[in-house]
């Protein structure tokens, strides 16, 4: 028989008296809300894994070169990233490559990838340093190793006990509770079963060991005498097992893809990031609960998030101090002096409480691609090919992101153009009716610079960037129109069923007959001004359409050149929510926005530009020649148009249509007297200025009056 575990060897207090048991500091409660990911669990347990010098190791991975050598990674003159031996030589990113090299003769320099002015791709170019002027940097190469490695975290872990997010290029958080909750009732079935009487505050058990294996992990110290003599609580083996996780992750990552990583192991996020860097390169940390004071109190609050910018020059400037140990003695109500709500939350970071939680959302929000110009650009065709190079790159990110299965697309796509000290930007939504491709994203760019070259003061321009954002998730597995047909036998079956029910049902009852007034073709008042307007809608966005498609194949066949102030004109016109067009004052309420394109004045074709005019100045435009109309064509009298004769039907309707509407938004402004109405001396009643002829009591035409000839042409 093997003896009794030691911790439990006085048999007498488990029978009689079972309160005398050693407890846990923790509860059952505190226990169960691990596989919540609940933050307010002193159970919990978070991990951070960075990757070390990470633009190095790609580098030093993709030429395949010994880890061993220095290396550093150029982007122009200055360094972006430093292997660890190449620091070893006191490099540091603030020296140019030249410095660089005198300090390391042995330093083997490899320059990012570049999009080079014309390209449609980027690649490792030879000498790029020297190429700032015609070459942009490009950081895809780094991004998708980023990929490859967030999705190796994910497989090295359990699909349904995972939540990971994505801190930046080269760092992950991991919220590690539900599996190690998992794991702890596996490895302690003791704590598989109920808490005594059912109550969820009593505490664990105290920890049947004494002895913890932390392998080779960094622990950092209590800094108390007796502090590593204390036997360990539940949260310790918590943190054990999270670090036995993160080994194996950091050992996923090195096997699969060549790179190595620091990890840190804590209860929140923020002691979890500090840890990863505490011990580099390739080393974990655990921060255990009772360690976290003594880590913090030797280091500056200037490293902790949030408190390394503005907010902690502040603090710095109104206590004098940057270490958290002299802090810490500051009181909330002379922390509150910086606010309330940051007062406290200083107050708790400080204390290593941060209750934030991981936000498995690790999808971008946004992209952007930019280039300073040094020299500046100084016209609108060289704008226009960066932005071809900015497009190029958004897309081919926007493809691996899913844009072209759907799984994901922008909202809208923003310009900023700095001039001098002045910066513009511009926006414009994303059409979402049509598939994302390069040539949409390209001319809506394109149309962003014209806008801002027409305001005046766009050269010289030291600095352009392109961005899209408001990325959602697009809508999968529709149906077409032929989804929702039925075909064949089963259609066949539905029509002999509804022939059936037609034959066999009574017949429909006699409705009384209606005099033949005009106003009983309407319902009230209100119901049918939604309902014109309603038509008159959806007339717009048809023709609308119809006249954007039948433009574009005219432009197409006719070869003529694209010119950007006429595409930003188009572009305003042709947006479906707000049509607007620019008339004269006479002619608002003729050509209301619901106006249809055959009752518009159409403008005339423009003339082709001179051989030297600015693609950016707009083409004056001449009215056409008689000679230059066609002979077959409709002339309206009420618009002086020349109009198709497909679409005189079509005007007539909406001249009566109009004509219509007119007369009833005049009655409603000017309703008729009651004399008026009645007639005045027995005299016959007259019709009300603006009722249609036909419209009163009597069916006799009144002199001076006609009556209308519905569905007839002129």
């Amino acid at each position: 028989m093997s003896s009794p575990s030691p911790d439990f060897h006085s048999s007498q207090f488990s029978i009689t008296s079972p309160r005398r048991i050693p407890k846990s500091a923790f509860t059952y409660k505190q226990l169960h809300q691990l596989k919540t990911y609940n933050p307010q669990t002193p159970l919990r347990v978070i991990a951070h894994v960075d990757l070390d010098a990470f633009y190095a190791q790609c580098e030093t991975v993709r030429l395949g070169i010994d880890p061993s050598k220095p290396l550093a990674v150029q982007q122009w003159q200055g360094l972006i990233a430093i292997n660890y031996p190449a620091r070893a030589f006191g490099l540091s990113r603030h020296v140019t490559s030249t410095e660089a090299l005198k300090q390391c003769p042995d330093l083997i320099l490899q320059h990012v990838a570049t999009w080079k002015e014309g390209d449609e791709k980027w690649a490792y170019h030879e000498n790029s340093f020297k190429d700032m002027a015609t070459h942009k940097v490009s950081l895809d190469p780094y991004r998708m190793e980023s990929r490859k490695i967030l999705k190796c975290i994910k497989d090295a872990l359990p699909e349904k006990e995972q939540r990971v997010e994505k801190a930046s290029i080269d760092e992950v958080f991991m919220d590690l509770s539900a599996q190690v909750y998992t794991i702890l009732l596996e490895r302690y079935p003791e704590l598989r079963g109920p808490p005594p009487y059912d109550d969820s505050s009593e505490r664990l058990p105290k920890v049947p060991t004494t002895v913890l294996d932390w392998a080779a992990d960094a622990l950092v110290e209590t800094g108390e005498e007796d502090g590593e003599d204390r036997d360990p609580d539940w949260d310790d083996v918590c943190m054990v097992i999270a670090s036995e996780i993160v080994r194996d992750v950091r050992k996923q990552i090195k096997e699969t893809l060549g790179y190595t990583c620091s990890g840190g192991v804590a209860r929140n996020k923020m002691l979890s990031k500090l840890g990863s860097g505490y011990k580099k390169p390739n080393q974990q940390t655990v921060i255990r609960n009772r360690a976290i004071g003594h880590f913090l109190s030797d280091m500056k609050f200037t490293k902790i998030r949030m408190l390394g910018g503005k907010l902690g020059d502040e603090v710095v400037a109104m206590f004098g101090t940057d270490k958290v140990k002299d802090l810490v003695e500051q009181p909330l109500d002379q922390l509150k002096k910086l606010g309330d709500d940051t007062g406290s939350w200083i107050y708790s970071i400080i204390r290593g409480e941060d209750n934030s939680e991981i936000n498995p959302r690790t999808q971008i929000k946004s992209m952007l691609s930019a280039k300073s110009f040094r020299p500046a650009i100084n016209s609108f065709e060289q704008g226009v090919r960066w932005l071809r190079i900015f497009v190029a790159d958004i897309f081919s990110r926007c493809v691996e992101e899913g844009v072209l299965e759907n799984k994901r697309r922008p909202k809208s796509i923003n310009l900023h153009h700095r001039q001098g000290a002045q910066t513009r930007s511009r926006q414009a939504p994303i059409p979402q009716g049509k598939p994302l491709s390069e040539t949409i994203l390209f001319d809506l760019a394109k149309n962003l610079l014209a806008q801002v070259v027409v305001d005046g003061r766009a050269w010289p321009c030291s600095n352009l960037s392109l961005s899209v954002g408001g990325f959602e998730d697009g809508i999968m597995n529709n149906k077409g129109i032929g989804g929702f047909l039925v075909r064949g036998e089963e259609a066949k079956a539905m029509m002999s069923t509804g022939r059936a029910i037609t034959g066999g049902g009574e017949p429909p009852a006699k409705r009384r007959r209606t005099k033949g007034n005009i106003a009983n073709f309407f319902g009230p008042r209100d119901e049918k001004k939604k309902d014109f307007d309603a038509a008159r809608a959806v007339l717009w966005k048809t023709h609308s359409e119809s006249t954007r498609d039948e433009s574009g194949d005219e432009a197409e066949e006719t070869g003529e050149d694209h010119d950007p102030f006429r595409a930003q004109q188009s572009h305003e016109l042709d947006r479906p929510s707000t049509p607007t067009l620019e008339r004269q004052s006479s002619d608002m309420d003729l050509y209301a926005p619901g106006t249809p394109p055959s009752a518009q004045p159409q403008p005339a074709s423009p003339s082709p530009p001179p051989q030297n005019h600015d693609p950016v100045t707009p083409v004056p435009r001449s009215r056409p020649t008689a000679q230059q109309r066609s002979m077959d064509t409709y002339f309206c009298s009420r618009c002086n148009l020349h109009l198709p004769p497909a679409d005189k039907p079509e005007h007539e309707d909406y001249h009566f249509a109009l004509d219509l509407s007119k007369e009833m938004r005049h009655e409603e402004r000017n309703p008729p007297t009651l004399s008026a109405r009645k007639g005045v001396g027995g005299s016959k009643p007259s019709r009300g200025r603006g009722r249609p002829p036909g419209g009163g009591r009597g069916e006799a035409v009144e002199k001076g009056q006609a009556k209308l000839a519905f569905g007839k042409g002129s």
